[in-house]
């Protein structure tokens, strides 16, 4: 074991006095994984939780590593991350704070999980152009929205329990001349300016109300460290000048020391933002974005960016993540890393039911599955993001259905494609193009779903 004779002489010959070697014992005994027996021997070497995040990839910029480490190894900070309501859900460029919390948790650190109802009246400042300021409470609508969608990845029992917290409980009450005199005293301007996206707006037009954004959340970090002993900010790269605003405010106040550390920007291989779908944004909320669409959204993730993927937001181990790689490469058209990330993702956000449901749509609609198996809602939702078009009154025949779905531009085409065998219905080889179909077919009363050859198929909604 790398010059250790024992495994406990490797746990002693890393960490030293931190660690009780009963209680590792204890744990190995019973699975359990808060440090310090949150360790993993791998290669002879001892895999610490801060080695599992750097091979992650999650840590960008810290604060200093040599502190930090320390700190999230022992298993007992309280940190904070933070999301502003700029919308009414969270989208999946917010996923990697989310189950970067979870993971912090399982680590046995305690979540706090800022919903900023003040910071989201007055927007982070972006590189492009002002904000527009969206009314009080259509803001706090969206708070309450977001808190709901937090609540499931974390858990609030135990000395580690996450707690929601809000911002606007410590700025709203805090008066102009206050904040100006407690808060504000402590920041040059000339640090402000020095920030890129401040800098980039000096020449179009940067307002006091996004310019001052800096000192709201710095204030959140000091509140935070003041009222719930908290030592840990993470987030975005983006965020890391707001960060570190809050760790130098923290220390001109006489408080601290805290710590900080941010995630990379997720970009994808072509040099695209993540997060974007030919639809727009992809949401967490089931009413914007279907489970199946967010399921196939993560199903098409580039072949040169499904394995950093994976390193982000899997709960799998390093080791079944490198076999996953392996098997991947060996059968790349199965596409299995997709398909495990999809599948582990759309259960964490949707939950097992409604994975399952869009695992089997993606089979059913390539004839690999039974479409009378699927809910109307995982049918309708597949089918509007391949093309879902209405049908009024008398069905038309075959030939017309292809025409309507738009699977053919002809009716020459569709009695070719007929012919040559490529057409199907409900996964059913269409042979005769003159044929009407009886209404009983339908599926869940309305549906009808046409294919043309192995992997180009629309849908039809029937209205009598």
């Amino acid at each position: 074991m790398g010059g250790f004779e024992t495994f406990e002489a490797l746990l002693l010959g890393q960490f030293g006095a931190q660690i009780d070697l009963g209680e590792v014992a204890h744990g190995i005994q019973h699975g359990q994984t808060r440090f310090p027996v949150h360790v993993r021997v791998r290669d002879n070497s001892i895999v610490t939780f801060v080695d599992d995040l750097t091979w992650r990839g999650l840590i960008q910029d810290s604060t200093g590593l040599d502190s930090l480490t320390p700190a999230l190894d022992g298993g007992n900070l309280t940190f904070y991350v933070g999301f502003d309501p700029t919308a009414a859900s969270l989208h999946v460029g917010h996923l990697m704070q989310v189950i970067t919390a979870r993971r912090l948790q399982q680590a046995g650190h305690k979540p706090l999980l800022l919903v900023g109802g003040a910071t989201g009246q007055i927007g982070d400042p972006r590189e492009s152009s002002e904000r527009s300021l969206n009314p009080p409470e259509v803001v706090e609508g969206w708070v309450t929205r977001i808190r709901s969608q937090l609540e499931p990845f974390v858990t609030y029992e135990g000395a580690n329990g996450a707690e929601m917290v809000n911002n606007l409980d410590w700025t709203g009450p805090t008066s102009v001349i206050d904040f100006l005199r407690d808060v504000g005293k402590h920041f040059p301007v000339n640090k402000m300016l020095a920030r890129d996206v401040v800098r980039n707006r000096l020449e179009t037009g940067i307002s006091f109300t996004e310019f001052s954004y800096q000192l709201l959340q710095a204030n959140d970090f000091y509140e935070l460290h003041r009222r719930h002993g908290c030592q840990l900010q993470y987030g975005g790269s983006d965020q890391w000048g707001n960060i570190t605003a809050g760790v130098d405010y923290i220390r001109r106040r006489g408080a601290g020391p805290v710590h900080a550390f941010v995630t990379p920007l997720v970009l994808k291989a072509d040099g695209t933002k993540f997060g974007k779908s030919e639809g727009g944004a992809v949401w967490l909320d089931p009413t914007m974005t279907s489970p199946y669409a967010f399921y196939q959204f993560w199903i098409n993730a580039d072949d040169r960016d499904v394995s950093q993927y994976l390193r982000y937001f899997s709960f799998k181990s390093r080791d079944e993540l490198e076999e996953l790689e392996k098997a991947t490469a060996e059968r790349p058209q199965a596409r299995l890393a997709q398909r495990a990330l999809a599948h582990e993702l759309t259960t964490l956000v949707h939950g097992a039911d409604e994975a399952d449901q869009a695992v089997a749509a993606s089979q059913a609609l390539f004839g690999r599955g039974s479409l009378e198996s699927l809910s109307a809602a995982t049918l309708r939702a597949a089918l509007s993001e391949a093309g879902l078009a209405s049908v009024r009154g008398e069905l038309p025949t075959m030939t017309g259905l292809l025409r309507e779905a738009g699977l053919v531009s002809s009716a020459n085409e569709a009695r070719r494609t007929i012919a040559e065998g490529g057409a199907y219905l409900n996964n059913e080889r269409i042979t005769d193009g003159e044929a009407v179909l009886d209404t009983a077919a339908l599926l869940h009363g309305r549906f009808l779903v046409l294919r043309r050859g192995k992997r180009t198929f629309a849908g039809l909604e029937y209205e009598a």
